[in-house]
């Protein structure tokens, strides 16, 4: 399963141009922010779906501190059932956050980076290891063996539009998969 945290409409919509564009199953009762259901909802709706890769969306609506979005994608990395090959940790204006180190990021001109982008998808000073985000900090405290960031869903001053196919989460979603068949 891969997760991306965030959850709003235009997010949701270009989540699911992307899976589509991978070949992976979106669960789109997770679009919502904060996201609707429940963790053991979440894992309910994985184990029906009939093919892998599976993508969630998780979304704590900009809460600072452990949201219900935080608390899905908790539940699902530490489910016994579940297996999570990476999250999409997407950049938000959220202050106060303790942030997450990403293994890389793809920028909003489709470049793959080395460190962290802010929402409009735009390379973090160098200085700056960690990407910003309300539903990110979690990410610190589970082995997530892949964490690719990205600006803010289907926005990024449109370079990441689903109907221009949903270029950034597309390649985020490859990058992902690509790290995760390279691991095995």
């Amino acid at each position: 399963m891969i997760v991306v945290t965030d959850g709003d409409l235009v997010a949701g919509r270009t989540v699911q141009v992307a899976a589509r564009n991978i070949g992976a199953r979106f669960i789109s009762l997770t679009t919502g922010n904060p996201t609707p259901i429940s963790g053991p909802e979440v894992v309910e709706l994985i184990k029906q779906t009939p093919k892998d890769p599976v993508v969630i969306m998780v979304d704590d609506k900009g809460r600072n501190g452990p949201g219900c979005g935080e608390r899905i994608l908790k539940y699902v990395t530490e489910h016994p059932e579940m297996s999570v090959i990476g999250v999409v940790a997407v950049a938000s204006n959220t202050t106060f956050t303790e942030g997450v180190k990403v293994d890389e990021s793809v920028a909003c001109d489709g470049t793959i980076i080395d460190g962290p982008v802010n929402k409009l998808g735009h390379p973090e000073d160098k200085g700056n290891r960690f990407l910003e985000g309300d539903t990110v900090d979690v990410i610190n405290q589970l082995e997530i063996p892949v964490v690719i960031g990205t600006g803010d869903t289907g926005k990024m001053d449109f370079a990441d539009d689903y109907q221009k196919g949903a270029p950034i989460t597309t390649k985020a979603l490859l990058e992902i998969l690509n790290r995760s068949e390279r691991d095995k």
